[in-house]
Formats: C-alpha cells, sequence, structure tokens
C-alpha cells in the first residue's frame, strides 16, 4: 500500500488558500471596515487592502456616501384638524462608522423610523395652509430635528424634503369655495377703495370749483358743447341761477 503525499496535502492547502483569502479585505474609496478584536472595538479601516485575522477579528463594512430614504405616506391631522397624507425623502451619510456600528443595531431602519414619526410630530403642529405653501421652513425644521437625534448614531442629515402633501376631495372643494370666496373679497376691496378715491378726487374738484365760480360757469359751458357734440334732435338742461345774476348785474350797469 502506497502513501499518496499529495492527497494529504491537499486538505491543509485549501484550508490555507481560504484562511489567506478571508484575510484580505478591500474597500473601496467610500466604505469604511470596522473591526473587532475578540469582540471588542479595535479601529476603523480602509480604504484600500487591510487585514482581518480570521477567527480573531471580524469587521462590517459601512458606506460613507449619501443614502437617499423615501419616506412612506404618513396619515397626519393638522393642527386645524385637516387629515391628510404626507411623504417626503431624507438625505443622509455616515460620518461616524464606529458610532453607527455600536450606538445603534441598524442605522438605516432607525433612522427611517425617526423620519416618520418626526414627521407626523412637526406636521402635526401645523395649519394646512402652512403644509402647502412654507414647505421650506417645515423641510428646515425636520431636518434640525433628525440632524440633533442621529448625531448619537454618527449619522449626518443634510436635507428633508416633503414630496406631496394628498388631501381628500371634500377638502380640495372646501379649499376651493374658501379661495374663490378670498379672490371675491379682495375684488371687493379693490373696487371699494377705487370708489373711496374718485370720491376723494370728485370732492377735491368740487371744492376747487367752488372757490372759483369762473371756473364752474367755464365747466358749464364745456359741458353744453359735449352735448351738443351728440347727435340729439332736443336738447334741456337747466340754467344756474347764479349765471342769471351776473348777466342781470351786467343789465344794470
Amino acid at each position: 500500500m502506497t502513501f499518496n503525499l499529495n492527497y494529504f496535502l491537499m486538505p491543509f492547502l485549501l484550508m490555507a488558500v481560504l484562511l489567506l483569502w478571508s484575510t484580505f479585505r478591500v474597500l473601496r474609496e467610500y466604505e469604511r471596515g470596522v473591526v473587532f478584536l475578540l469582540g471588542r472595538f479595535y479601529k476603523v479601516k480602509g480604504p484600500g487592502l487591510i487585514i482581518v485575522i480570521p477567527g480573531i477579528q471580524q469587521m462590517v463594512r459601512v458606506e460613507l456616501r449619501t443614502v437617499v430614504m423615501d419616506v412612506p405616506s404618513q396619515d397626519v391631522i393638522s393642527r386645524d384638524n385637516v387629515s391628510v397624507k404626507v411623504n417626503a425623502v431624507v438625505y443622509f451619510r455616515v460620518f461616524d462608522p464606529e458610532r453607527a456600528i455600536i450606538q445603534v443595531e441598524n442605522f438605516l431602519d432607525a433612522t427611517s423610523q425617526l423620519s416618520q414619526t418626526t414627521l407626523r410630530s412637526v406636521l402635526g403642529q401645523h395649519e394646512l395652509d402652512d403644509m402647502l405653501s412654507g414647505r421650506e421652513k417645515l423641510n428646515a425644521d425636520i431636518q434640525s430635528i433628525l440632524d440633533q437625534q442621529t448625531d448619537a448614531w454618527g449619522v449626518k442629515v443634510s436635507n428633508v424634503e416633503i414630496k406631496h402633501v394628498d388631501i381628500d376631495e371634500s377638502m380640495i372643494r372646501a379649499i376651493a369655495k374658501q379661495a374663490e370666496a378670498e379672490r371675491e373679497r379682495r375684488a371687493k376691496i379693490i373696487h371699494a377703495k377705487g370708489e373711496y378715491e374718485a370720491a376723494d378726487q370728485l370732492l377735491s374738484a368740487a371744492n376747487t370749483l367752488a372757490q372759483q365760480p369762473q371756473a364752474l360757469q367755464l365747466r358749464y359751458l364745456q359741458t353744453l358743447t359735449e352735448i351738443a357734440g351728440d347727435q340729439n334732435s332736443t336738447i334741456v338742461f337747466p340754467l344756474p341761477i347764479n349765471m342769471i345774476e351776473n348777466l342781470r348785474a351786467l343789465l344794470k350797469d
């Protein structure tokens, strides 16, 4: 019976290859490796080629690129008791891989859940008009709250954008009626201001004419000229008393 050394060494060679394969890791530019030594945090490595001792060290990959997370549609009751559905998108990234792995079980799920609850909480403190017209301020408020909460996890929330505010059909009709009433109110105010300004100008003109009787007579004659220019067969007009008195004064003289 012959003993083949190659068959005996083959398992050891395979184990050595696997050991070397698991020892060397390559991390991309946007990746970092959180390394644990016998269960305790050792250091953050990467990018490039790193060495992890199998059985003694363990490594967890963490991406540093900005994550775009879609927040599912949330049922929100505004401060003026209007029920709406609101969804948003959150932009965040990991700036401290150590805290992102050690301080929270899953920073992606934790950020998602926190975004949903914060969205409902912040929007519930505002009226429907603020949700529709003041989105920039609401985005900034939500982003600030999320950033403060996720800082302990090594996560930086850079931006929050409210995408859609869905309103019930009955509320849409009510808002349309309200907008129409608002337009009518503004039209009436503008018309009233125009009438007030016109009356003020007429009063000013009347005061001016009252101070100058000759100007009043000239205005009267101008009006007669305008009436005579029309295609009328008969013209009836009153004769001012002051004109008669002026004529009497001239005749006496």
